[in-house]
């Protein structure tokens, strides 16, 4: 016999639970001395610091400079990638003359290009834009050309005998072939778009979430860390969230 599927309700509220569970776990251990606040401070303090921060208004201000950073270098960096990556997947040529600054670029960290941006913007907002763009526009551009490769050539071939130019058959059929694929990477290329940034302000900032955990270090305020590290995945999940209703609208043909 074939159980029945949970419900989204059920599954929602198992998920509800885990978290209660884990963060009542996380306080008993910290308030029963087992381990040293100055390591692991429990909720109750993080969440106090976290009211006394949005009270100041200083909560909120840290999360949209690094919002802004992520969003303004991520759309840059796929802004270029997508079309560049479409042309270089179906061209053979162009792929061979772009592959070795691609092999190049790619394996660079975002960190490595931190003293060359200090140098060419000093500590600007555009500093913390390139190092999000340098840091994500590789690894996206790999993305578009796989995607763009993994397109039926059946498909390809079957536009051409019906008379497609190869603007109709790029605009037409490979876009709209490699257009799930590419989605998919570009969330991937997202969360790391979040550690380019974070490197970026634990370096040089005034401002962002980066800037909080660095500087919750430096005042040994473990609290402060941990809340920035929390504002960090709580920001992805939103950031995730919206992609993926924007994924669903785009893709609507799909289903």
């Amino acid at each position: 016999m074939i159980s029945k599927p949970p419900s989204r309700s059920a599954l929602l509220s198992t998920s509800a639970a885990s978290i209660i569970v884990f963060l009542a776990v996380w306080e008993l251990i910290c308030r029963a001395g087992w381990i040293d606040p100055i390591f692991l401070p429990p909720p109750s303090a993080v969440f106090a610091k976290a009211m006394g921060m949005a009270g100041e208004g200083t909560l909120i201000g840290n999360v949209l400079a690094s919002g802004r950073r992520v969003m303004i270098g991520f759309l840059a960096a796929t802004a270029v990638a997508i079309p560049l990556g479409i042309i270089l997947g179906t061209s053979t040529y162009a792929r061979a003359a772009f592959d070795p600054i691609l092999s190049f670029l790619r394996p660079l960290p975002s960190m490595s290009w931190i003293p060359l941006s200090l140098l060419w913007f000093g500590i600007t907002e555009t500093q913390k834009y390139s190092i999000v763009f340098m840091g994500t526009f590789a690894p996206a551009l790999v993305y578009v050309i796989e995607a763009t490769r993994n397109v039926d050539p059946l498909l390809i071939r079957a536009a051409q005998n019906l008379g497609a130019n190869r603007w109709q058959v790029m605009k037409e059929v490979i876009l709209p072939g490699s257009l799930p694929q590419i989605l998919s990477g570009m969330k991937v290329i997202l969360g790391l778009a979040w550690t380019c940034v974070i490197s970026a302000e634990l370096v040089a900032a005034r401002e962002g979430l980066g800037f909080l955990i660095m500087n919750g270090k430096e005042f040994f305020q473990t609290e402060v860390v941990v809340l920035g590290m929390l504002l960090i995945s709580i920001t992805v999940l939103v950031t995730d969230f919206v992609f993926r209703v924007l994924e669903n609208r785009v893709l609507r043909w799909q289903r």
